[in-house]
């Protein structure tokens, strides 16, 4: 065990010193936007009784990776299979592509296990904050953000 920022975890996940499943890797770019305990709790307790919504990510496989699908991205289904009975989303298109194409994101870029990319350029609920964005590669799909 090590205690780590959430910036100094992000890096040594991009170092592949540790590893940690994207739902996790979305939460701490969600608290790089904290410098501090104190922040976080205030920012908590400020926004606490705002309320919160249930979501599951939508995985769409690519020809060379996977998105993890998020309300509110334009690609997230309107009635998302939350039981896994579905058929997983896929795509012959790259996740380069479909970054390219799109305009509305909301999601988790997985090119493999060690290589994830947060984007977000819709407005989180409930007063949320949106996690920062972060790459673990040099790939570079800001022309729309």
């Amino acid at each position: 065990f090590q205690w780590s920022s959430p910036p100094e975890a992000i890096e040594r996940f991009k170092s592949q010193e540790i590893w940690f499943p994207p739902p996790q890797f979305y939460e701490f770019c969600r608290l790089c936007n904290f410098s501090s305990l104190g922040e976080l709790q205030k920012f908590s307790s400020t926004r606490a009784l705002e309320g919160c919504e249930r979501w599951m990510p939508v995985m769409l496989s690519a020809q060379d990776g996977f998105i993890q699908l998020l309300p509110g991205d334009e690609l997230y289904p309107e009635d998302p299979d939350y039981t896994g009975e579905k058929k997983i989303m896929s795509t012959d298109k790259k996740v380069e592509d479909l970054m390219k194409e799109g305009g509305i994101f909301h999601r988790i870029v997985i090119k493999n296990i060690n290589n994830l990319a947060v984007y977000v350029n819709i407005q989180a609920k409930y007063k949320h904050i949106n996690p920062l964005m972060v790459e673990c590669d040099n790939s570079d799909y800001n022309s729309r953000l």
